[in-house]
């Protein structure tokens, strides 16, 4: 399984508090790598990172920064830098949505905050990202969580839905433009996964069970079920793979 293995590379994470960008957090460590882990909040990020440390001394460092801010992201990439000599992986997880309901009754504000994190955020950290990547010579690979509600429209998400589908044209169109300097882009499209951020979905009776039924796997997935595909694309195993989105969905999207 050597191909999969991450030893000694060093990947930047946004959104590593809890859920899936934790779980990945985990899976990379074990897999060998060095990890940035960042939240917007250092009360959330730090215990992370200490409990990591715990087990595998010397390997993470939190960083609290804001996912939307051009700032943060240079941040980010120096912490890899500063801490560790390099940064070969960059996975953009953070993501939020304070709007919840029909599309044309989200405001400004909402529509602001959504693009800012979901959308910009991916855009300054794999900006920052690249520079490095292409100052090392040797690659790299940039992962953006996606979602399935960028691939068909998602009842009450309108405004999440806009912002994972531009994540997904985003991969694309920096998957063409990197590959010359052998740096990998793909996405990951969750399908609906158990987490806090979900709950919305999960916590109402009648939007779960719509769900459930749609799904032919029957129930909603765990954090760790999606990073068996964030290994595969941080890895050199997928060297010959960029711009793709892969559907971790359970089915969903089948029917």
């Amino acid at each position: 399984m050597t191909t999969f293995t991450l030893q000694d590379r060093t990947a930047v994470i946004s959104g590593a508090s809890r859920g899936i960008g934790e779980a990945i957090t985990w899976a990379y460590v074990r897999a060998g790598a060095n990890v940035v882990v960042s939240s917007r909040r250092e009360e959330n990020i730090k215990p992370v990172a200490e409990a990591i440390n715990r087990e595998f001394p010397n390997r993470a460092v939190a960083i609290a920064a804001h996912a939307g801010k051009q700032e943060s992201a240079r941040l980010l990439v120096d912490a890899a830098v500063d801490n560790f000599g390099r940064l070969d992986i960059t996975v953009n997880n953070a993501a939020t949505n304070p709007h919840f309901g029909p599309i044309l009754t989200a405001t400004e504000s909402q529509w602001d905050k959504i693009l800012e994190v979901n959308v910009k955020g991916y855009y300054w950290l794999s900006q920052a990202s690249a520079v490095q990547m292409r100052k090392q010579g040797d690659g790299g690979k940039i992962i953006n969580i996606a979602s399935v509600a960028g691939l068909e429209p998602s009842l009450m998400l309108g405004v999440y839905s806009v912002s994972k589908a531009a994540i997904i044209m985003f991969t694309k169109v920096l998957a063409m433009e990197l590959g010359p300097d052998n740096i990998q882009v793909n996405a990951i499209a969750p399908g609906f996964v158990k987490t806090r951020f979900s709950q919305a979905l999960w916590g109402n009776e009648s939007l779960n069970q719509a769900i459930l039924d749609r799904t032919p796997a029957g129930r909603m997935a765990e954090p760790d079920e999606i990073v068996g595909a964030a290994i595969y694309l941080a890895s050199v195993a997928s060297d010959f793979t960029t711009g793709t989105t892969l559907k971790i969905d359970g089915g969903y999207t089948l029917t």
